[in-house]
């Protein structure tokens, strides 16, 4: 234990980032959490689109909407998002999936549609990279 208190002190900086980025990860979590935040998987996410017939929203620019978007994904920029909620209010009562590029900017954007009424929603837990790792089609096609 005496090496392990010599080691701590001898490396103090790295320590306290280590501690900061703890605190981060579970701040980030606990306000989610208290947001109200729902996160689904590429396999749930698959799930809700095929058995409730989930629109999948991606709020991505243009030019990274462009590389590559999932298919039947729906365009609305996260800059246009609260100018285009009327278009998301069409969806009724059926689940609605964002995803960004890391997964973080889909959370404020389900905050905002939840926030003026459109509550059956989902953020894509790790944006487009966690859909294209679970071996998912990407279509560069424009809809």
């Amino acid at each position: 234990m005496s090496d392990f208190a010599e080691f701590a002190q001898q490396n103090l900086l790295l320590f306290v980032a280590m501690f900061a980025i703890i605190g981060m990860l579970i701040g980030s979590e606990v306000l989610r959490y208290m947001r109200g935040i729902r996160t689904v998987s590429a396999a749930e996410a698959l799930r809700l689109i095929n058995d409730q017939d989930a629109w999948i929203v991606d709020i991505r620019d243009a030019g990274e909407y462009k590389a590559g978007h999932i298919p039947q994904a729906r365009h609305l920029p996260f800059a246009t998002l609260k100018e285009r909620l009327n278009e998301l209010a069409k969806a009724e009562d059926k689940p609605i999936i964002v995803y960004c590029r890391t997964g973080a900017t889909s959370q404020s954007a389900c905050a905002l549609l939840k926030k003026n009424n459109i509550a059956n929603t989902y953020s894509l837990s790790g944006g487009l990279p966690g859909w294209v790792d679970a071996s998912l089609p990407v279509s560069r096609k424009k809809t």
